[in-house]
């Protein structure tokens, strides 16, 4: 049976990059052993530094390229690990002004696979991330791992179909889905319920890896091709593990055939 072992990193980052980072390598060699046994790792959105209450200015001055060390550092955890990572970052436009919000994918060689810059950004719940960062242009590019198809989307992506489609329609099997899921009325159980309606519409695999501290639910999770939570992280700093396996995509897909059924011609978009 092909099988795919994720593991999700669920911690909240401070103001602080370098202290951010020395959280990340706690529960690291915390959680050894699932980080070793996993195939893909997910790290949370900003995981950099939370940007609540920050200007601007403030992450802006700590943004890096692509070929940064905050980079550097998880692609060096791949290699150690002979781990796939999906990583963030405050990426430095080339043209300059406002940084990206990035999510890269880094092979167990330390290449990026794939690059993903936050299309959808936060103007809501009285947040302005538009204020911080430019929005993507595209989706991020399919990778391979172990042969299931991975895509790439960022945390408010979530609440756009659109996207998720696109990917699902371009042969992805599992979108990674780096978030910081704001705390609110309702809000853990809009994580659960978007996160689980992705996943069934587009009959994939969605895993979400998302910031736990007082401004951040946690509540990380990965949902399978009928809508079902199979993990929820719940509250607190860890790392989860789970194992999904490609026969139950496709008995999912045999009995769900929904890209199949689709009536594009009648949709008025």
């Amino acid at each position: 049976m092909q099988t795919l072992t994720i593991a999700l990193l669920q911690f909240g980052a401070t103001h602080s990059k370098e202290e951010s980072l020395e959280r990340i390598r706690k529960l690291i060699s915390r959680y050894e052993r699932i980080v070793s046994e996993a195939d893909l790792l997910l790290v949370p959105e900003y995981s950099m530094a939370d940007p609540t209450g920050q200007p601007p200015e403030a992450i802006a001055a700590i943004a890096e390229p692509l070929e940064g060390p905050w980079i550097g550092f998880f692609a060096r955890l791949a290699r150690e690990y002979s781990v796939h990572v999906v990583a963030t970052l405050y990426e430095k436009s080339k043209a300059g002004g406002k940084p990206y919000n990035t999510a890269a994918l880094i092979a167990p060689t330390g290449e990026l696979l794939a690059v993903y810059r936050k299309i959808h950004l936060f103007d809501a719940y009285g947040y302005r991330e538009s204020d911080y960062f430019m929005p993507g242009a595209e989706p991020a590019k399919l990778a391979t791992i172990k042969g299931f198809r991975i895509a790439l989307a960022v945390c408010f992506d979530l609440r756009f179909p659109e996207l998720f489609r696109t990917y699902a329609l371009q042969g992805a099997e599992l979108v990674a889905v780096p978030a910081a899921w704001y705390r609110g009325p309702a809000k853990e159980d809009q994580l659960r319920i978007i996160a689980a309606a992705r996943a069934h519409e587009n009959t994939m695999y969605i895993a979400v890896a998302s910031q736990y501290n007082s401004n951040f639910t946690g509540r990380s999770l990965v949902a399978d091709p009928y809508g079902l939570v199979l993990l929820d992280a719940g509250r607190g700093e860890k790392i989860v593990q789970i194992e999904v396996d490609r026969e139950s995509l496709e008995e999912a897909r045999r009995q769900l055939p929904l890209l199949k059924l689709r009536r594009p011609h009648a949709y008025k978009l």
